[in-house]
């Protein structure tokens, strides 16, 4: 508590970041990972393959930009920073763990920003300089925020905030590594399934490169018998993946 008190008062965050609730959130999921470190790591572990897997077979490795890049707990950084001439970390709240992880690494940059509004990946993704772009277990965490705010007002925000990410991603000339949970679903201890959620607002994918599970909240975490899974899909190319189904963005 004291500790995540700690970060709440003393991250460095623009106003309205704070104000929207993003330090919050972010606060509370440092607090989750560090709960539930060894339930995420088969998960973290698939993350960060996909991505490393992006980084093979560039023609070049000028400039790479991580879009939710977080705690960095899924971003094999120490990889990206050895390959890159420059690593951009882009997110609206980069906690202490993140900021002490870069304190070192002279090419890396942070870049504060809210990736929810329209453009927002293409400008700070679009430079003929950057020759690979990662979405990092970002795309279903960008309409929680405005979907709450907006209440029952606008029942297609969720699904046009997402569309418009896989647009825009879809628009880069750089290679594209999408990592992003699709689906939530509940259990009881005896492996029935309670409840699901649609994490992507209705928005079908194509086909993955890869697919697992990540227990996000353990028994006990959010509820004695229940837990969280989320159904999670990872993209190392995300150009290539796009013609293969009919169900793409």
């Amino acid at each position: 508590m004291l500790l995540d008190l700690f970060h709440f008062l003393t991250t460095p965050v623009p106003w309205s970041h704070r104000r929207r609730g993003y330090l919050r959130e972010s606060v509370l999921l440092l607090s989750r990972s560090r709960r539930c470190r060894a339930a995420w790591t088969p998960h973290l572990a698939q993350a960060r393959a996909v991505i490393t897997q992006a980084c093979e077979g560039l023609a070049r490795r000028r400039t790479v930009v991580v879009l939710g890049s977080g705690l960095l707990d899924d971003v094999p950084l120490d990889c990206l920073a050895a390959r890159f001439a420059d690593v951009r970390l882009v997110d609206a709240v980069h906690p202490w763990p993140t900021r002490w992880m870069v304190w070192t690494k002279s090419n890396v940059t942070l870049v504060t920003a809210d990736l929810t509004g329209p453009g927002a990946v293409l400008v700070h993704a679009a430079g003929p300089e950057v020759d690979l772009v990662i979405s990092a277990n970002l795309l279903s965490q960008l309409p929680i925020l405005p979907v709450d705010e907006a209440g029952a007002t606008e029942p297609s925000l969720g699904r046009d905030i997402v569309r418009r990410h896989l647009d825009e991603l879809t628009r880069l000339s750089a290679r594209v590594c999408l990592v992003t949970d699709v689906e939530q679903i509940e259990e009881d201890r005896d492996g029935r399934v309670t409840d699901r959620l649609d994490l992507l607002h209705g928005v079908l994918l194509p086909v993955p490169d890869r697919i697992w599970t990540w227990d996000l909240a353990p028994f006990g975490e959010s509820a004695r018998h229940r837990r969280l899974v989320h159904r999670v899909h990872g993209y190392a190319d995300w150009h290539a993946a796009v013609p293969c189904a009919g169900s793409g963005p």
